[in-house]
């Protein structure tokens, strides 16, 4: 929401806003722009007759005082994503969906673009490098890419944001379960994403992986005029520790590595060629893409030891990022830790799921907080209830970050790597700090 705020502010909008909290980082972003309120809270009185729109953020609940004082007065409201293609509806949108993946493409993409310089409108659900905001909307922009999440649009609009965006070039990375509080079904799940391909515009294309046994009945099944585009893990080697790719244009080297990178290349590559780029140029773009941020990000390295920070928190998202740092680096001891901390992840219903998530691990440390699912309204879990839905003989259960953390100095990182998964913290591990104390015990 405060990166729209200011993306709508720099396109000449007059924006006010309001929340009863406000975080850094966007407090500081906001201000910046000179656009924070002076007070936090709601007022029914900021709500005038003068506004031509109401952007509500899944934040506000749907009995807000200011949210009913807009209705009151027949100010137009909008959810973020109606906003976003009402902003964006004359321009060519690719829209970026699936249960992973999703900000490392759209971050590809846009560093090509960037590269190629193709003026582009973009919305991104991570911190760029490069970019000090995360949403852009312009009158000049003739294309506009967006991430296209599949949670729901606002607390009166149930809709996954991404029904919103009407794609005219969509991308679906695979289909995994998740958000179990609001899809309570692998069926209602997967229902979204049906719904979603129904929404490319006529004569649009769907790009998939083809990799995915239900999302290649969903692209077998679409409509007669979407064009299907498939794709796969892209050809390369590994030497060295370094991923190069093959292609017809020649081979080129990766700072990236891992099949889920490949497979992202793979499906962003067809996307830049519908947009009129060439095989050479967006390979050679992509050569010095180093990722988005928190996604299979480096903290560390000192001599034979690494360290990785990652996002992943699905049990899909674990297997490939694990997987990953395995096969990029065979000779190494992975020790993989991850939280549970989404709702989904202290589910019960859910947690079997995670079966063999981590068994590419040479020791896995997983985490959670009995408070925090407490603090969820959830089922109590036990370290023997997790043990037994993660499998394995390499599985150990943390319920305080502070053994956990105590547990990682003890080890001898030599010839080791270390990859901490969550979209938490690990209650406020310091995951710098961490890695700066290991490098100097080497």
């Amino acid at each position: 929401m405060h990166n729209l705020a200011i993306a709508l502010s720099r396109k000449g909008f007059i924006v006010t806003g309001s929340d009863d909290e406000i975080f850094e980082p966007s407090k500081s972003r906001l201000a910046k722009q000179g656009i924070l309120p002076v007070k936090m809270g709601w007022d029914p009185a900021r709500i005038t007759p003068d506004l031509d729109a109401i952007v509500l953020g899944m934040h506000a609940r749907a009995d807000n005082p200011e949210l009913a004082r807009a209705s009151e007065l027949g100010i137009e409201i909008f959810s973020y994503p109606e906003y976003v293609y009402k902003q964006t509806a004359g321009k060519n949108r690719v829209v970026i969906g699936g249960s992973h993946g999703k900000t490392t493409i759209t971050s590809m993409l846009l560093h090509v673009l960037k590269s190629a310089e193709k003026n582009t409108d973009y919305l991104v659900g991570a911190q760029l490098e490069g970019y000090d905001c995360m949403v852009r909307l312009s009158e000049s922009a003739e294309i506009a890419v967006i991430e296209g999440d599949e949670y729901l649009s606002s607390p009166i609009d149930r809709r996954p944001k991404f029904h919103l965006y009407k794609p005219n070039i969509a991308l679906i990375t695979g289909i995994a379960w998740d958000h179990i509080n609001v899809f309570p079904t692998w069926d209602n799940y997967v229902e979204q994403f049906k719904k979603f391909i129904d929404l490319i515009e006529p004569n649009g294309y769907l790009v998939y992986y083809t990799g995915d046994e239900v999302l290649n009945e969903l692209a077998n099944n679409a409509r007669k005029d979407v064009n299907c585009i498939g794709y796969d893990t892209h050809s390369h080697r590994i030497e060295n520790g370094k991923t190069i790719l093959h292609t017809p244009s020649g081979e080129y080297p990766l700072e990236v590595f891992g099949d889920h990178n490949l497979q992202n290349i793979s499906g962003a590559a067809e996307v830049l060629r519908l947009l009129g780029l060439s095989d050479a140029e967006i390979f050679t773009s992509l050569q010095d893409f180093s990722g988005a941020s928190k996604r299979l990000e480096k903290v560390g390295e000192k001599d034979d030891f690494l360290f990785y920070k990652d996002f992943a928190h699905a049990p899909s998202k674990l297997k490939a990022t694990t997987s990953a740092l395995k096969m990029q680096y065979p000779d190494k001891e992975l020790i993989a830790c991850m939280e549970l901390h989404t709702f989904s992840s202290l589910n019960k219903k859910f947690l079997p799921l995670y079966k063999g998530a981590m068994e590419k691990a040479d020791r896995a440390f997983v985490y959670f907080s009995p408070e925090v699912v407490t603090h969820k309204k959830l089922e109590a879990l036990s370290a023997a209830d997790v043990k037994e839905a993660f499998g394995g003989t390499n599985v150990e259960i943390f319920t305080e970050s502070d053994e956990l953390l105590k547990t990682l100095k003890s080890i001898s990182w030599k010839g080791k790597t270390l990859l901490m998964m969550s979209s938490g913290n690990f209650d406020g591990i310091d995951f710098a700090a961490l890695s700066e104390e290991i490098i100097e015990s080497l």
